[in-house]
């Protein structure tokens, strides 16, 4: 597989941060994990880029009907299982948990908690990956969103963007 890179967001809320389009203007996808905030918002990404996503908690009818819970990605030889509400290592929701257990990813992928995490687990041998929240709305006091690189079935090259949460 060559290299791909990969822009990675969550719980936009229906608020696209302008960083977002020079922060991922060099990458090939962007994952939106959740909590898109409206068809709209998702439009004007897919517009961007190939844009790939799983709908939140706050999504309404058409965003879950455009986008699953659940979704697992293939690319070359790295295997990734993003859904909005997951956990994190040692704290994984029982959905998680059995995800994982069942498809074995390389990398999982959560939003909803509004915090950014990246952590290695090692009893999964994945890398988890929560890019915080790029949107307005909720208790976060920085917008965050993560770009990085699969490479040789790895992830790699990780970036993290973060401004403060007022409207721009």
């Amino acid at each position: 597989m060559k290299s791909l890179r990969i822009g990675l967001l969550s719980d936009t809320h229906g608020y696209l941060h302008p960083g977002i389009f020079t922060f991922f203007k060099d990458v090939d996808e962007i994952w939106h994990a959740g909590d898109i905030g409206g068809m709209q918002t998702a439009r004007e990404l897919e517009a961007f880029k190939p844009f790939f996503a799983v709908y939140g908690n706050i999504d309404d009818h058409l965003t879950r009907t455009a986008f699953p819970e659940i979704l697992m990605l293939e690319r070359g030889e790295m295997r990734c299982l993003m859904m909005h509400i997951g956990g994190y290592p040692g704290r994984y929701t029982p959905k998680a948990k059995e995800e994982i257990l069942n498809y074995r990813p390389h990398l999982f992928i959560s939003g909803h908690s509004h915090i950014l995490k990246i952590i290695p687990d090692h009893t999964h041998k994945l890398l988890h990956i929560n890019p915080g929240a790029a949107g307005y709305q909720g208790m976060h006091h920085k917008i965050t969103f993560v770009r990085f690189r699969l490479e040789n079935g790895k992830p790699g090259e990780l970036e993290v963007f973060e401004a403060e949460r007022r409207k721009v």
